[in-house]
């Protein structure tokens, strides 16, 4: 076989595909380099000491960790900025119903006990963070052990469970969302070529069970980890690529994705009939826009005119560009705050399972029952100047309630409103 022009850079995007992300990969923009806030005892109202930094004057105690220091550390000062954002708005519309401790859950699980630990002794009503899946399934435990909700940001959907839920884009949502989008369209067959990692298992698994759901047939799933097993992925998906048998392709990795429009156009699979779907990895990459072969791909996505509509808040203040992140924040801090929340007692009961759920700064989110989070997401087509929505905020592949949900950011409307 001749030598691959793309060898060199095929093989570079396999090992940045297979190497342990940090949640920081989800956005390309600055973080935010501020200093963290000097750990400080304090007494608010009635309750007890708190360890952590204060934000806001409510009278329900909610407890944020989040990594402001270890190797997530930028990551987590730009999700307390957005956190900080959050209950000045809060501030701004006259309802501050709680006051948030701020405290570092480190890089550890060790870190992240303490923190938890410290967060139940305090009197927190409501845990929210941290950001790892180890670190939310450790203080998922003894927070539920505790009787107090925990709101994690972590998007493996195995840690979630009764009182212990997940604030993040799952991908068994995403990849729902995007197969109920490409199926009304007429697609009825789908292959995927899929990274050989924990994440690419959850991912094939999901890719089976969505397909069921919205009636497609699965033709074929490969994995790969190297140079080869790629190559010999799309060598046995061509022939049935070729013929049409196949209408629908899912590369769900954004780092080697690019490579794959190589290999597939050089194995003369045509582009007219086939349509390719990524994940919401794909948004802001600029290789995959590039990429000739990727033009008119489809990858569910958060609406980006959340992020927008926040950056000029956050840059006024802290200097920088927020990262993705910092609207999940913000999110979680306008769920935390709400009255129909807070002003039950105990707060954060059965309503956090609200069936139409609430009206967030990236759009629509929901918890189910087992603690599965659920987010609004839109349809993006890639384009070479930029990808473009093609499909509004769906949540659970149908089209959202217009009222019912709960509203946590009047003055704010839902992301989905700014369009």
């Amino acid at each position: 076989m001749r030598a691959n022009p793309i060898r060199t850079v095929f093989c570079a995007m396999v090992l940045l595909a297979l190497a342990a992300c940090s949640p920081a990969s989800r956005s390309g923009m600055p973080l935010d380099p501020m200093p963290v806030p000097e750990q400080t005892q304090v007494t608010t109202g009635p309750f007890a000491p708190a360890a952590g930094e204060v934000i806001g004057a409510g009278p329900v105690r909610v407890a944020l960790l989040l990594p402001l220091t270890g190797s997530n550390g930028a990551v987590g000062r730009a999700m307390a900025n957005g956190a900080r954002l959050g209950m000045d708005h809060a501030l701004s519309q006259g309802g501050q119903n709680i006051h948030l401790i701020l405290k570092d859950s480190g890089s550890s699980t060790a870190s992240a006990r303490l923190a938890t630990q410290e967060a139940i002794a305090e009197g927190s009503r409501l845990i929210v963070g941290p950001l790892t899946a180890d670190a939310v399934a450790m203080a998922g435990a003894l927070a539920k052990s505790a009787a107090i909700p925990l709101i994690g940001f972590s998007s493996t959907a195995s840690i979630a469970t009764d009182g212990v839920y997940l604030l993040s884009v799952l991908p068994e949502a995403e990849i729902l969302r995007a197969l109920g989008h490409v199926r009304a369209k007429g697609n009825a067959t789908i292959a995927a070529i899929i990274p050989d990692t924990p994440l690419g298992r959850v991912q094939a698994e999901a890719l089976r069970q969505a397909a069921g759901e919205v009636g497609m047939r699965v033709a074929g799933i490969e994995l790969f980890d190297d140079e080869a097993r790629a190559r010999l992925a799309v060598e046995r998906l061509a022939p049935a690529l070729r013929s049409e048998q196949i209408d629908t392709l899912f590369l769900p990795d954004r780092a080697t994705a690019p490579s794959f429009g190589t290999l597939l156009d050089a194995a003369r699979v045509p582009r007219e009939k086939l349509t390719l779907v990524g994940t919401a990895e794909w948004e802001g990459d600029r290789a995959i826009a590039a990429q000739p072969y990727l033009a008119g791909a489809l990858y569910p996505a958060i609406d980006p005119a959340g992020l927008a509509a926040l950056a000029p808040q956050y840059r006024a203040r802290f200097g920088s560009d927020p990262h993705q992140l910092s609207t999940l924040a913000f999110t979680a801090v306008q769920l935390a705050n709400s009255a129909t929340l807070t002003q039950i007692n105990p707060p954060y009961g059965s309503e956090l399972l609200a069936p139409t759920g609430f009206s967030g700064m990236d759009g629509r989110v929901r918890f189910h029952f087992d603690g599965r989070g659920e987010h609004g997401l839109v349809m993006r087509q890639v384009q070479p100047g930029g990808a473009i929505t093609i499909d509004g905020v769906k949540l659970g592949g149908l089209p959202l309630a217009s009222s019912g949900g709960i509203s946590m950011d009047a003055g704010i409307p839902p992301a989905a409103e700014y369009r």
